[in-house]
């Protein structure tokens, strides 16, 4: 990778209600973003990366531009996130891997003992600068709408280099993970510097945010998530914690980890729709009574996009009554945006999160 880089722009995010609530202050209404908020969902999604595979749009740093831009510009979502994957760092680093539409991630040689983990690169190779170009990009044309940058937790890229691909019971990993622990703790030691590193480029480049997604930790006990994973989440949060930008820390099904991935320095704890967001602040209050408040953020059923309004609107209003018993809240789903989902109902729902937060103005 080139070790020069321009100087990102630096804009007035001063009035930012993403970034307020993030930092735990008070912002002027309930900020609202939604995950995969850019992709699937969008028919200018479809139309502009026609014919060209996932991995390339990644490190194309217009079309990435684009893409980032389109949620922006039809959702009036309070912030962006850039449009990547969790497996960029990794196909830059050169593992061979490939992303098979309606499959996954799918790797060509699985990383399985002691001698496949020695092959597995610790460091970004020079296509991410691209990635770089496309923040760069995005800074100039965001004007006062923050940008998320993300990466991959260590355990998740982990479960697919050794499962091979995406895996419903993760047995590959789990049994890698116990019978070699000196391996495993090697491997992780490895993807935490690639995520480090992903996440320093972006933030070097101007992101004003970061998201460590750990997809699959909830398949975990809370045992072997601290065990096997919280060290080497906290060496990738603990790696940025200098730029003084807000961490959001997410997983799917990580109810009983709410506590631990707090733990490895997140500011932003991201809550799937399992456990309301009350209870979430309760647990995380009573697991650390020093610490500050917890922000939250969440945390919608991505499923209910396709009920009727009448249930969508009670179930906004619940997670914002929910979302006010912590120090901070975020509005977003508890997981991803579906494909099928309507995007005129996305921008409903962010439409009636702001009427519902936003204070009257003052005669």
């Amino acid at each position: 990778m080139t070790n020069t880089a321009p100087v990102p722009v630096r804009r007035d995010l001063s009035e930012s209600p993403f970034l307020a609530a993030a930092h735990g202050g008070v912002p002027s209404r309930t900020p609202v973003w939604f995950m995969r908020q850019a992709g699937r969902s969008l028919p200018e999604y479809h139309k502009a990366r026609a014919g060209v595979p996932i991995l390339a749009a990644c490190l194309d740093p217009e079309l990435v531009c684009e893409i980032t831009l389109q949620p922006v510009r039809r959702h009036g979502v309070d912030a962006a996130i850039l449009f990547s994957d969790i497996m960029v760092p990794l196909h830059t680093a050169g593992v061979d891997l490939d992303i098979v539409p309606g499959t996954g991630p799918v790797l060509a040689t699985p990383v399985r003992t002691e001698s496949d983990v020695a092959t597995v690169p610790a460091a970004l190779g020079e296509r991410a600068d691209a990635v770089a170009e496309a923040v760069r990009l995005l800074v100039g044309e965001l004007a006062r709408t923050p940008l998320i940058g993300f990466a991959g937790a260590p355990f998740t890229l982990a479960s697919y280099l050794v499962e091979g691909g995406p895996s419903r019971n993760h047995e590959r990993t789990k049994a890698f993970m116990r019978s070699a622990p000196g391996a495993w703790h090697a491997l992780l030691d490895k993807l935490a510097e690639v995520a480090g590193q992903f996440l320093r480029l972006q933030i070097a480049a101007g992101v004003d945010a970061v998201q460590l997604f750990d997809s699959w930790a909830g398949t975990l006990s809370e045992r072997d998530y601290r065990e096997f994973v919280l060290p080497h989440s906290a060496r990738v949060l603990a790696g940025i914690a200098d730029a003084d930008i807000p961490k959001i820390h997410f997983g799917v099904g990580t109810g009983e980890l709410l506590a631990a991935m707090r733990e490895a320095g997140a500011d932003v704890v991201g809550v799937d729709w399992r456990v309301p967001l009350d209870k979430a602040a309760d647990r995380l209050r009573t697991a650390a009574p020093e610490a500050p408040d917890p922000v939250l953020q969440g945390n919608l059923d991505p499923a209910l996009l396709f009920a009727d309004w009448a249930v969508l609107d009670r179930e906004v209003r619940r997670i914002l009554r929910d979302g006010r018993s912590a120090g901070g809240h975020i509005f977003n789903l508890g997981h991803g945006v579906l494909p099928q989902t309507d995007p005129a109902v996305l921008t409903r729902v962010r439409e009636l999160v702001h009427s519902l937060s936003t204070p009257p103005e003052t005669p």
